[in-house]
């Protein structure tokens, strides 16, 4: 298994910690540790988010901090479709 960020989704990622790390590069680092956390988690549990509205879509929270990681899982891989803070509006 391996885990894939799409484009839209490494963008997201890089907005998210380039904004934590001009306010505060602690917690910009404590952030990117968590999120790889999370996404290593998803290697060894593929199914360990909750399902969405929208079918074969999961959504894992990377606590404490709120920020949420959709993705979908695939024949071999982990496709990681966003990431985002879970005070801002989902993109449609």
């Amino acid at each position: 298994m391996r885990l894939r960020l799409t484009r839209p989704a490494a963008s997201q990622l890089d907005k998210v910690l380039a904004y934590l790390d001009r306010r505060n590069p602690q917690g910009a680092r404590k952030v990117q540790q968590r999120l790889g956390a999370a996404m290593d988690l998803l290697l060894h549990h593929p199914f360990a988010g909750s399902r969405t509205a929208r079918p074969g879509i999961r959504r894992l929270m990377a606590r404490p901090y709120p920020y949420a990681i959709t993705y979908q899982v695939a024949a071999n891989e982990i496709v990681i479709l966003g990431i985002r803070h879970t005070a801002r509006r989902p993109q449609p």
